[in-house]
């Protein structure tokens, strides 16, 4: 009844409110509900792994049975999906992307809380993985399934949706302006200006939230004690260097392992024990990989890196300082392994907090070696936390919300230059070798998802083997010019598919082919239609993507080009036929 009630109230107002002025007040409410989602997230798990440990980075002796909660977090996780979800987690940013360019910006009900059920039992119970996508993916479906109930159309769905991320990542940094230009890099296609407002009210609703009800400690958050000094510059760009080729390493080692143990040949539960017996052996040697692992980046960042080592079995070494360097340097090679382990064996989470861990370890390691090797003295905390936005920007492909989420994680804006360098030539250098982020690799290889640009999504939502004409007539190699003319005669076309016997396709032949020999009657049973057929300028397949169809239109230049199974004549596709199901597509879209 109160549902109703307020179902009534909010359509009243939709209908007295401007366009514009419905939009901010949605941003506001969305903003609000996903901001409060992602703090209850964040609350949970905190609380989880603080009834265990303290301070999350537990000692040797507490090992033995520590490092097997991320499997019962990965088990409990599993079990949920397959018993409650029917097998059917939907896991990763990459898919609230394939929703905005499939499914017309529908996010599933059931994401409103199986994100944070399933996340807070995999990094609540110590998975090594970020709760940042799961909060983006309960933030979008927030988003789009408040506008779906108030009856917006695709755009404004789209634009609360992310509003809803926006609010999400506002809320858990407590930073609004990351989560805005996070929502407009990684989700957003277009942004303009009427569109960018309520993502800003969004992104500042959530950070609003998070900043009343959560403590400090919850959050990614740095105090500088150092302030930038231009003679570092040099070293700087060297990170940047540095934080390309690691965020390179993350990607593609991450994307093996997922894709190996989406191949293993084991049920579930299975993959889950394995998995999570992995995770165990590799938390036992490096303990501060338990969770998300922000206590430890707050470790390096505050200068107390020997309390990493003290927690581990190598606590004998921490003494050494290349012994501290090597277990440090070891933490960033293994990271990425452990965050792809938790994530193939079933669990929940992201890259996100991973590639900020990986990049604060990264930045630490940079700068010691600098400081022991005598070449200059710099500070140590400032490179930890600029490399964790270089990383940042090469594994998501979004360098604006590297930029800005250290700059306001910091409180101020005294690293912004090297945080503008490290980050975008970091990002350059990994879009250079990949031309696609982790999130989206695997959806652009099964053919999904090709990218954020519109025009390409929309091309997906057309299938090769619902546009094609089979109305062209079809004619024989052998056939004599005398039966070509016949064929003409009867056809509305002025092309002709050329198959034999056998029905494979030999070629094609049109007027322009035929018309210096049609008028002369003692050709036509001299000449062939062998004889005047010409190969196609390209051959699309049935199941070929869209997207690869308008290459081939776009290299040959043709209007027409025939289709095949196999070497099985199918019929054509034509542009026109193209375009007039884009901008069907297109309008459907805009007004739903």
């Amino acid at each position: 009844m109160i549902v109703n009630k307020l179902q009534v109230s909010i359509h009243w107002l939709k209908d007295k409110l401007t366009t514009k002025q419905f939009q901010v007040f949605a941003a506001v409410v969305v903003g609000l509900s996903a901001g409060a989602m992602a703090v209850i997230l964040k609350i949970v798990v905190h609380y989880i792994q603080y009834s265990f440990n303290g301070n999350h980075l537990f000692s040797p002796e507490h090992t033995p049975y520590m490092v097997f909660l991320p499997t019962m977090g990965i088990l409990l996780t599993v079990i949920f999906t397959q018993k409650i979800l029917n097998g059917q987690l939907d896991k990763g940013v990459s898919n609230v992307l394939y929703e905005i360019a499939k499914k017309s910006s529908y996010v599933k009900r059931h994401k409103l809380f199986s994100q944070l059920v399933t996340s807070v039992m995999t990094v609540g119970l110590g998975g090594s993985a970020g709760l940042e996508a799961p909060i983006v993916v309960t933030g979008s479906a927030v988003g789009s399934n408040l506008a779906t109930s108030w009856g917006l159309t695709y755009r404004d769905r789209t634009l609360l949706l992310g509003c809803g991320a926006a609010a999400g990542i506002g809320a858990v940094f407590n930073s609004p302006i990351a989560g805005v230009m996070f929502a407009m890099e990684v989700l957003l296609a277009e942004v303009t200006l009427s569109s960018f407002i309520p993502l800003i009210i969004a992104a500042a609703c959530g950070a609003l939230f998070s900043k009343i009800v959560l403590n400090e400690e919850n959050l990614f958050y740095f105090r500088l004690t150092e302030p930038f000094n231009y003679v570092n510059i040099p070293f700087y760009l060297v990170l940047a260097f540095t934080t390309g080729i690691f965020s390179l390493y993350f990607v593609r080692i991450s994307h093996g392992i997922n894709s190996r143990m989406k191949d293993l040949k084991m049920g579930p539960l299975s993959k889950a024990v394995v998995g999570g017996l992995i995770l165990a052996l590799i938390i036992y040697l490096f303990p501060s990989l338990f969770g998300e692992g922000y206590p430890s980046t707050k470790i390096i960042a505050d200068g107390q890196v020997e309390a990493l080592i003290k927690s581990s079995i190598f606590s004998d070494y921490r003494s050494e300082k290349w012994a501290i360097v090597l277990y440090v340097t070891a933490i960033v090679f293994i990271k990425p392994i452990a965050t792809s382990v938790t994530l193939g064996a079933g669990g929940n989470g992201g890259n996100f907090a991973p590639s900020l861990f990986v990049g604060c370890h990264l930045g630490f390691v940079f700068a010691r070696i600098i400081n022991i090797s005598g070449l200059a003295k710099v500070p140590e905390a400032n490179f930890s936390i600029v490399a964790a936005a270089g990383i940042l920007s090469g594994v998501m492909y979004a360098p604006l919300t590297g930029i800005f989420l250290i700059a306001e994680v910091t409180g101020g804006y005294e690293l912004i230059i090297p945080l503008m360098m490290v980050s975008t030539l970091s990002y350059a250098m990994v879009q250079h070798f990949e031309p696609y982020s982790l999130e989206v690799k695997n959806m652009v290889e099964r053919g999904d998802i090709f990218s954020r640009d519109k025009d390409r999504n929309i091309l997906l939502l057309l299938k090769t083997e619902n546009i094609i004409e089979t109305n062209f007539a079809t004619i024989k190699p052998t056939a004599s010019l005398r039966e070509l003319i016949e064929e003409i005669k009867h056809s509305n076309r002025n092309l002709f598919a050329v198959v034999n016997e056998a029905g494979q396709l030999e070629g094609i032949l049109t007027l322009d082919d035929v018309r210096e020999v049609m008028f002369d009657p003692k050709l036509y049973n001299k000449i062939h239609v062998q004889d005047l057929m010409k190969p196609p300028p390209s051959v699309l397949y049935v199941n070929e993507s869209m997207s690869e169809v308008m290459k081939k239109f776009d290299k040959t230049n043709a209007w027409n080009l025939p289709v095949v199974d196999g070497t099985t004549y199918v019929g054509f596709i034509s542009k026109s036929t193209i375009f007039s199901k884009y901008r069907s597509e297109l309008i459907s879209m805009s007004g739903d």
